[in-house]
């Protein structure tokens, strides 16, 4: 199976991780400051081209309905599914839509029992949260 890139995508910083080359697990590569536009590509760009990624996945941020139906998709998950459509069009590849629901608070979990302090948790978070994303869809694809 080829590599997978994962994308957790935030308002001011973006969490990256890649699977393993047998596509079994997700490792957290990198938390990267947001700056916008095509500063955001080309730091995306160094590990789709360092990994020989195959694959893109972004955490798409779904609203739980209270009432127990459907999850919406709130101005968030449009911003993701836009900037998925950049994805695309700057490396050429498939990029996937993965519910990214409550992956930070994974994430935290994870760390906290790792027993990480407060402030290493802020720098580390997004991209394990983003390592939570692809692992979740590496599942799935099995």
């Amino acid at each position: 199976m080829a590599r997978a890139l994962a994308i957790d995508l935030g308002s001011r910083r973006i969490g990256v991780a890649v699977s393993d080359a047998l596509g079994m697990a997700a490792h957290p590569l990198k938390t990267i400051d947001r700056h916008g536009g095509q500063r955001d590509l080309d730091a995306i760009g160094r590990f789709v081209k360092e990994y020989e990624v195959q694959c893109i996945v972004l955490g798409l941020p779904l609203n739980p309905d209270p009432t127990g139906g459907a999850e919406e998709e709130g101005r968030s998950a449009k911003g993701a599914r836009a900037f998925a459509v950049r994805l695309e069009a700057a490396f050429g590849l498939p990029v996937e839509l993965m519910d990214e629901s409550f992956s930070t608070v994974e994430a935290e979990a994870v760390l906290l029992e790792a027993d990480l302090s407060r402030a290493r948790r802020k720098v580390v978070i997004d991209k394990v949260a983003a390592a939570v994303i692809l692992q979740r869809w590496l599942d799935k694809q099995r």
